[in-house]
């Protein structure tokens, strides 16, 4: 019995480290790259709708999010996904949205504009 505590406070310990780590690299990774300061809140607001709820990211946001570049919409999308308010969210389901709007982004602006 004191075998399955000790292993269960480890798993614990583990789990709680793995996700601090996870906290730090992804803090880490939006200091160094100036990310939350790439974007202009209208299109943060956009972005953020299209990921964490239901809506649509308009053009000029999908400029702005490409422009931001992958790595820092994945660190802020992870990032997010840590606070406590989201804590009710499937992680799984938000990073699909995410890439999914990524996606989008990257084939709306890449696109020729319609010829008048």
């Amino acid at each position: 019995m004191a075998s399955l505590n000790v292993y269960s406070a480890l798993v614990v310990l583990f789990l709680t480290c793995g996700a601090a780590m996870a906290t730090k690299e992804n803090d880490q990774v939006i200091k160094e790259n100036h990310c939350e300061t790439q974007m202009g809140l209208p299109c943060v607001l956009e972005a953020f709708t299209s990921i964490f709820e239901t809506g649509n990211i308009s053009n000029k946001c999908c400029r702005e999010l490409v422009g931001l570049g992958k790595v820092c919409h994945s660190a802020l999308v992870k990032r997010t996904l840590e606070y406590p308010l989201f804590k009710d969210l499937a992680p799984a389901t938000i990073i699909a949205k995410s890439i999914h709007t990524w996606n989008n982004c990257l084939l709306l602006i890449d696109s020729p504009a319609p010829s008048a």
